[in-house]
């Protein structure tokens, strides 16, 4: 655990690289079967006419992988101890098949807990393709503290 990072390591206006991924027609259509099933999640001619444009993402789907890349590149070598809730999440554009999809997170603030062994560390998670913010959300994570 001396090497994870805790409370103590974080500091108002921080930025966290989280990486990239490219999501592809194959993920949209496994995830929208099980947990989206819309037509324009599902079906590539359908979806030409909807609003999205084109075989889309569901923003649902953008949020289950905006954790994986979170844990991915931070919270697993963090002292992360749950987080009570996120405040807001905005779906800004539709996220088509072959997007590249690049992830930072902001550190907004920190906050003691009243609990003396951990802390609340606010993110603002903003998901980009091609420069462009494509979602966005905001959540308190609770870091625990290092050990006296």
């Amino acid at each position: 655990m001396a090497d994870l990072l805790h409370f103590e390591d974080f500091a108002e206006g921080q930025v966290y690289d989280l990486g990239t991924h490219r999501i592809e027609a194959e993920e949209i259509i496994a995830y929208a079967r099980e947990f989206d099933p819309q037509p324009q999640h599902l079906d590539a001619e359908a979806a030409k006419s909807s609003l999205l444009g084109g075989l889309a993402a569901s923003g649902w789907q953008l949020c289950a992988l905006a954790m994986r890349m979170i844990v991915d590149g931070l919270l697993h070598r963090a002292d992360s101890q749950g987080s009570p809730g996120v405040d807001e999440v905005q779906w800004r554009r539709p996220v088509l098949a072959g997007d590249a999809l690049h992830l930072t997170g902001k550190v907004l603030g920190v906050r003691a807990s009243s609990k003396s062994d951990r802390g609340f560390v606010k993110f603002r998670f903003e998901m980009h393709r091609a420069g462009q913010m494509v979602m966005m959300f905001e959540s308190a994570i609770i870091i625990g503290r290092r050990s006296s």
